[in-house]
């Protein structure tokens, strides 16, 4: 993490760098046309940021439509770079064994179908497969929510009772898995919001996040489902709202059929109500303190700058790259955009992942530490009701903060204020809990 006192150095030389650069997010809804018949001629890319004079519209999927997927492989033809590419998400075929790695989170996760399996992402062509391998019950259709095409064409065209439809049921539906329809809808080019609870949690200020923000952020996200409904749905409506601290007062404020605090699950030997966060990578790089968000940094990025990039193909064309890769395994993009900021990039990742590691992975067996010592009050009944009740949310919200960070996939890279900001406060909400168990 950049030092303090380097802070105002360090922005000098990232203006120096963008100005240099004349670097750019991608902001418009386009995607670069199909190849030139004129090899070797580069194309213009269509994803450009507008002028600052320039409105504007990023698009959301209608519903009720009865809208059909397209396929992937429907698009080969028209748009072959852009399908080979996709598909090299296929050499991305490792599955790390959390539970196995973070034994500790067998504990924390405990009674919640996590504890059971919980394997590591892999390329987005494997998420059906992967869906349907894991170890986790599933019991209702809303599992499938960013997994197939499918399930996305069915929540525009039947509405939010298909979150609720039983797992199986929907299962016998799904024809396509991750392909185009999640970002371009049936118009490769365009991008559109088509998972409609994003558009609703963003709100008013939909069209000041860039559609590939958006695109990506419609599954790379922190969400719940709602108890009543069982739709997937955001903790936050509009972006001031869209931080880890108003997330958990959202969520701590809602209550399930019987009246009681919304919980993922319970731990019976706690009595903790419990949250499962997801994968906040959209809260986290949009957040404040990041590097590259949107109104913390100098030089803006968005999601596909850093994880897409453009590349260019055998014939010249310039093109979109659908191969979705960390930054450190795409040398183009390294060489071409990355290395005109950052000196040694991969050597400034792994140190900021070994600092992270080392936090998080000691504030877990803390957590661990924690659950035993509740259990074990529990079980001898030495609390008073008041502070169990109030030990209970302590550690509720010391988790919460602490799988904010766990679970978001850059390991603390992609905003590491945020990052340190969640662990003070998981760290904070420890100690609260302690202190009723050595009172």
């Amino acid at each position: 993490m950049i030092n303090r006192k380097l802070d105002t150095i360090f922005r000098i030389l990232l203006i120096v760098c963008a100005a240099a650069l004349g670097l750019l997010g991608l902001r418009g809804k386009g995607e670069t046309p199909a190849p030139s018949a004129d090899a070797g001629k580069e194309e213009t890319p269509a994803e450009t940021a507008p002028s600052e004079t320039a409105a504007v519209h990023n698009l959301v999927a209608e519903t009720g439509t009865g809208i059909q997927v397209t396929k992937a492989a429907d698009w080969e033809t028209k748009y072959p770079n852009q399908y080979e590419t996709y598909m090299l998400n296929t050499e991305n075929d490792e599955v790390v064994e959390y539970t196995e790695e973070h034994p500790y989170i067998k504990t924390l996760y405990d009674g919640y179908g996590f504890a059971i399996s919980y394997g590591s992402a892999r390329g987005h062509n494997y998420v059906i497969d992967d869906l349907y391998a894991t170890g986790r019950p599933h019991k209702l259709a809303n599992c499938f929510t960013c997994k197939t095409s499918s399930f996305t064409a069915a929540v525009l065209n039947d509405g939010d009772s298909t979150y609720a439809m039983a797992f199986d049921d929907f299962k016998n539906q799904v024809t396509d898995d991750f392909g185009c329809f999640h970002c371009h809808q049936n118009e490769p080019g365009v991008l559109y919001v088509t998972h409609r609870y994003l558009a609703d949690a963003v709100a008013d200020d939909l069209d000041s996040v860039p559609a590939a923000d958006l695109s990506c952020g419609q599954c790379h996200s922190e969400y719940y489902f709602d108890p009543a409904t069982k739709a997937t749905t955001f903790g936050y409506v509009g972006l001031a709202a869209m931080n880890p601290d108003d997330m958990l007062a959202y969520e701590n404020s809602i209550t399930d059929g019987e009246g009681k605090m919304f919980a993922d699950w319970t731990d019976e030997t706690t009595g903790v109500r419990k949250l499962k966060v997801q994968h906040p990578e959209f809260e986290t790089v949009l957040g404040e303190g990041s590097p590259h968000g949107l109104s913390t940094s100098i030089v803006t990025l968005t999601c596909a700058d850093c994880h897409m990039g453009q590349t260019k193909a055998e014939d010249g064309t310039v093109f979109t790259n659908h191969n979705w890769t960390s930054p450190l395994d795409n040398k183009e993009l390294l060489e071409n955009n990355c290395s005109k900021c950052h000196k040694d990039l991969a050597a400034q990742v792994a140190e900021d992942q070994e600092k992270y590691w080392e936090r998080t992975d000691a504030i877990a067996e803390k957590l661990v530490k924690l659950d035993e010592d509740l259990s074990a009050a529990v079980t001898a009944g030495t609390l008073s009701e008041e502070d169990l009740e109030s030990c209970r949310l302590a550690s509720r919200n010391a988790q919460w903060y602490w799988d904010f960070v766990f679970v978001e996939n850059s390991n603390g890279v992609h905003n590491p204020s945020l990052t340190q900001h969640c662990l003070d406060q998981a760290e904070k909400y420890l100690e609260d809990a302690n202190s009723y168990l050595k009172a």
